[in-house]
């Protein structure tokens, strides 16, 4: 058969997809509605007085979670037992009622009571049909998504009532939504949530947004990944601080590659960190790339990028030296990247670098982890020297 989709919108409510199914063999057809919407920030709950023929052509959106009730019949149907449909309030007594007498022949064969009670409550609902006296329809959704047409909007329909209510947490789990309301100002929600700010780009200075996150690193801390597009000139650029406070004693972080599956362990370095790969008397300096979380490959192809780019080495100007060394450099790099193998160190005064250890919890034998007592040059750098945590409210009250 052949499946239609349609994306509509319904007048005073919302989008909508309305799934049209057709069987050429068998002529059968069937049609269903989905939201095109999120869930409803609150249930809503709508309540017809149905008092004429008219109002049984009333357009209404059923979802699949929402449950609709007769109460003059004790009649309901619960969520979650039809696929949602766009129909009017006669199409959804039509539908019940065919629901209803598809196993009658079984039941008069089996139990010819029920069957006698069952044939007696479809004349109800048949009787519905002719509104010969009033009755009450209600659309129950925690979801929000449902509908019942008012004929004469814009103005307030006084048959129809409609309640929005606060989902209790028994509907909340039944959407798959969050069971357990936490305080807005929580830290777990500043954890989870992604805090954005008003920045410059920092290529084209137009006005951008940063984007920033508060991750926890398995095995290791805190860390804080701000990530900045600018929709003018599309520069990206992301950056990493440390989330704690810099550690009582530096680290030393050697790996030694031998393998390519190496190229994908997480790197967290920090902005106090050096890189050195002795088989090629390589070092990088502290606060070159800035901070960075990312793997060992995309490191290796920050570092070669920023060698490549270096304009000491391109245009008429350069030596033709220089640019043959850089470039059997940039060969080796790239060697190390696939199959050379070679050591790879990261050095940080601040204790505030990672690298991914594979065998955690277990010890890794090709990661070697050294703690070190920071020289006072390294202190200096840092700006530890100068800097006072304890006691220096009293200094500072003798001192006036």
């Amino acid at each position: 058969g052949v499946t239609r989709l349609l994306l509509t919108r319904i007048p005073f409510f919302k989008e909508i997809i309305v799934s049209s199914f057709a069987c050429d063999s068998c002529s059968w057809s069937n049609t269903e509605i989905q939201s095109a919407g999120r869930i409803q920030e609150q249930g809503v709950r709508y309540t017809l007085a149905v008092t004429s023929r008219q109002d049984m052509n009333r357009e209404v959106v059923k979802t699949d979670c929402a449950t609709a009730r007769i109460p003059e019949l004790d009649f309901e149907i619960p969520a979650f037992t039809q696929k949602g449909v766009l129909t009017t309030i006669e199409g959804i007594i039509d539908r019940a009622v065919v629901g209803l007498e598809q196993d009658q022949p079984l039941r008069r064969a089996t139990d010819e009571e029920v069957a006698n009670k069952i044939d007696e409550f479809i004349g109800k609902l048949k009787q519905l049909k002719e509104v010969h006296s009033s009755f009450t329809f209600v659309i129950d959704d925690p979801s929000g998504n449902s509908f019942v047409e008012n004929p004469h909007a814009p103005q307030k329909d006084d048959a129809l009532v409609v309640t929005h209510y606060r989902r209790t947490p028994q509907q909340a789990a039944m959407l798959g939504l969050e069971l357990e309301e936490k305080p807005a100002d929580s830290t777990e929600d500043l954890r989870n949530e992604v805090l954005q700010f008003n920045t410059n780009c920092p290529e084209c200075n137009a006005p951008a947004n940063t984007n920033m996150k508060l991750v926890q690193i398995p095995h290791f801390k805190e860390v804080i990944i701000m990530a900045t597009n600018c929709d003018s000139c599309g520069h990206r650029t992301n950056e990493v601080k440390s989330g704690g406070a810099i550690e009582p004693q530096g680290t030393r972080i050697t790996l030694r590659i031998t393998d390519p599956s190496d190229m994908t362990r997480d790197i967290l370095k920090s902005e106090t960190c050096s890189v050195e790969i002795p088989e090629l008397e390589f070092e990088l300096g502290m606060g070159a790339l800035g901070g960075k979380f990312t793997t060992l490959e995309g490191l290796l192809k920050d570092i070669r990028e920023l060698v490549e780019r270096n304009p000491f080495t391109l245009g008429d100007s350069s030596a033709p030296g220089k640019a043959e060394k850089l470039q059997e450099f940039v060969g080796k790099l790239q060697e190390v990247e696939g199959k050379r193998k070679a050591h790879f160190v990261m050095d940080d005064p601040a204790g505030n670098s990672y690298l991914q250890n594979v065998y955690a919890p277990e010890e890794d034998p090709e990661l070697s982890v050294e703690r070190y007592e920071r020289t006072f040059e390294q202190n200096e750098d840092l700006g530890l020297n100068d800097m006072k945590t304890e006691g220096y409210e009293s200094e500072g009250a003798s001192g006036r």
